[in-house]
């Protein structure tokens, strides 16, 4: 028996998975700041200086952790993770939909696409439930201290990994093969079989991919981001939008199973078609069949 398709689900992570900015938990308490006072420090240097809005938080944070003499480590990063508050339902959500998805005769695999930074994800009691870790991130000297930015995933910048998970193609120091060109019916996730799951504006780039490409685009929300979230819907940005609740048996784990079932019978429909057609002698070539 041959093996079914993957289905990837993308996330975003701040007010996605988690209830707020993630340096909210611990590190911008750790500088003596609200993080009302941190991000209006680090958005108006980057206004001001005209840098990237990624890179002028990345540097607001080491330059304050620096004035107040405090430990700024990967390791430290890493430990802020563990304070980090989870949406309802989050924390088993992985197992439960990765176990209906072997019921369908699929293979789930979950990505984080974020813009906040990678190492205090790591410290998050889900971080092993990710086949990879897109996110900001700093490159650290022997002593573990921070010296560059490795990598700032801005909300345009988002959109490159979501190719990468198309084609297989993880390793983001990587970039021919990511931009040869390759079948559609190479590719080891199609679009069709991306679920990406964002929060607002920052994930509109990769919901209108999704959506462009035949994937589907969900929003979560809270009651501080509803009117927002519901506006992404009426202007066509998002196929579902659902309250940030991840229990089971909630509305976001129906609509989820459902996208789910769908791939699954296209998948297996695109099969039999396939079959029947090379038992009457056909060549046809996987991407020449379309059901949908």
């Amino acid at each position: 028996m041959s093996e079914g398709p993957i289905i990837a689900f993308l996330y975003d992570f701040d007010k996605t998975l988690c209830t707020t900015d993630m340096q909210d938990y611990a590190f911008i308490p750790s500088l003596g700041m609200t993080p009302a006072e941190f991000w209006a420090e680090a958005n108006g240097f980057g206004r001001q200086n005209h840098i990237d809005g990624i890179l002028a938080y990345m540097y607001i944070m080491l330059r304050e952790a620096e004035r107040k003499n405090l430990p700024f480590t990967r390791e430290d990063l890493v430990e802020k993770g563990r304070g980090i508050e989870l949406f309802p339902g989050v924390a088993d959500w992985f197992s439960r939909i990765n176990a209906f998805g072997q019921t369908q005769g699929v293979r789930v695999e979950h990505y984080v696409i974020s813009s906040g930074l990678r190492e205090i994800i790591e410290g998050s009691s889900i971080s092993g439930e990710f086949q990879e870790i897109y996110a900001s991130e700093f490159y650290y000297d022997e002593a573990g201290r921070p010296v560059w930015p490795k990598l700032a995933v801005n909300f345009t910048a988002k959109t490159q990994f979501v190719y990468r998970i198309n084609k297989g193609v993880l390793d983001v120091s990587e970039d021919k093969p990511l931009n040869d060109s390759m079948p559609d019916d190479s590719k080891r996730v199609p679009f069709p079989n991306m679920v990406y799951m964002g929060d607002g504006l920052s994930d509109v780039p990769c919901m209108k991919m999704m959506r462009a490409y035949g994937g589907q685009a969900i929003a979560v929300y809270q009651a501080a981001n509803q009117a927002g979230v519901e506006e992404l819907l009426a202007r066509g940005r998002v196929d579902f939008i659902f309250p940030a609740d991840y229990r089971e048996g909630r509305a976001l784990e129906e609509t989820v199973k459902n996208i789910i079932r769908k791939i699954a019978v296209a998948d297996r429909l695109r099969r039999e078609h396939l079959h029947q057609l090379r038992h009457l002698g056909e060549d046809v070539l996987p991407d020449q069949v379309e059901l949908f």
